[in-house]
């Protein structure tokens, strides 16, 4: 090899290392991102605006829980008309309001014009559901 080619291949090593010096030398120079606290109050600042009309048609699904129970699949393959399933709760318990599989509150049993109803007697706090879900 000549010496020409000998310091081409030099000067292109010396341009690699130079490259990982400044690649090492912009990481250095990277900052720590920071974040506002936050708080799971469920309260909004004063100063922040709340548009709930963008939600407010939004359908969901309402569904009261008399109790719930497991079973396998082979006693569930037995049942037939006058089966009794055994529920988790107690008679004269109140029943859980659940909005899209998510408890909101707890109720009676009532009857309105025929019809079956609810009469909510306990509303889960928002702080409350927030702990439910993680």
């Amino acid at each position: 090899m000549s010496d020409d080619e000998n310091e081409n291949i030099d000067d292109a090593d010396n341009d690699d290392a130079k490259d990982e010096q400044d690649v090492v030398v912009e990481e250095a120079i990277a900052e720590t991102a920071s974040f506002d606290e936050i708080s799971d109050t469920g309260v909004l600042s004063d100063d922040s605006e709340l548009n709930l009309d963008v939600i407010l048609d939004v359908p969901v699904t309402v569904s009261m829980e008399v109790g719930n129970t497991k079973i396998s699949i082979r006693n569930l393959l037995q049942l037939n008309q006058g089966s009794v399933i055994e529920l988790d709760r107690l008679a004269g318990e109140p029943m859980d309001v659940l909005v899209n599989g998510t408890l909101i509150a707890r109720g009676e049993v009532v009857v309105v014009n025929d019809k079956f109803g609810l009469r909510l007697t306990d509303i889960i706090s928002p702080a409350e559901r927030v702990k439910k879900l993680k």
